[in-house]
């Protein structure tokens, strides 16, 4: 591999360890600030449903760490331990974000939507791409290497989609936490009562960093894809 790829390599790394050492700075920090409504992650995650109209979607905990997630085919918040069962300025966060992604499913959010049509195909392209891609460049067959690109094109799509929906679903779980949106957003007429703002500060810096990490992964994906694509034209 040319000196140039491993110039990419390390700075992927450099950028995805930054990330990752952010957001957890940020939620280990906030994670020891109560958030003020003497609500755990859970209950917190019911009440925004709730009054959504989400009575049907479950909250359920899952094992790790910032292992919380939204699963629109069952139709269940997960919320790790550190979030499922605290008071936390991050659990807060945290729930109120994955509520965002329900409200999302919910109301037919169009870039979710489109996400979720990628997943089989994004998950295809991951398994296979470099594989081709190797053999490709082994046997010096460019069909082969068009295609392991092509198909790594669809995962560096599912990440660039992403970004929206990440971003949205944080920006419907701040509107609750603050009561700061209008209704099409997300049901804000019960928000949470927070005094003063450090929690919602707080809560604003968690999901900054958490998002930062998707930034982070679908820059590095179209990086590497545009060097792939170089590879191939040379």
């Amino acid at each position: 591999m040319s000196m140039s790829y491993w110039t990419l390599i390390i700075i992927t790394m450099i950028l995805g360890f930054g990330a990752q050492a952010y957001i957890n700075a940020s939620y280990n920090k906030y994670s020891k600030v109560d958030n003020g409504t003497g609500m755990t992650g859970a209950q917190i995650a019911r009440r925004m449903l709730d009054e959504n109209g989400l009575q049907d979607v479950q909250v359920t905990a899952v094992s790790g760490t910032l292992s919380d997630h939204y699963d629109p085919r069952t139709r269940v918040v997960r919320l790790s331990e550190g979030v499922y069962g605290q008071t936390s300025v991050s659990a807060m966060a945290i729930a109120c974000h994955e509520c965002g992604h329900a409200v999302q499913h919910a109301r037919r959010y169009a870039p979710m939507s489109i996400r979720s049509a990628l997943v089989p195909v994004a998950n295809l392209g991951s398994s296979l791409w470099l594989i081709l891609l190797i053999i490709g460049f082994f046997l010096h067959m460019m069909q082969l290497v068009w295609a392991g690109i092509i198909l790594y094109a669809f995962a560096v799509l599912f990440h660039v989609v992403t970004l929206p929906v990440e971003f949205n679903a944080s920006r419907r779980g701040l509107a609750y936490i603050t009561g700061n949106a209008s209704p099409h957003v997300v049901d804000t007429s019960m928000a949470l009562a927070i005094p003063g703002n450090v929690s919602a500060k707080g809560a604003k810096t968690v999901l900054t960093a958490a998002a930062l990490t998707y930034v982070v992964g679908a820059l590095t994906s179209v990086m590497q894809l545009l060097y792939f694509i170089g590879m191939a034209r040379d």
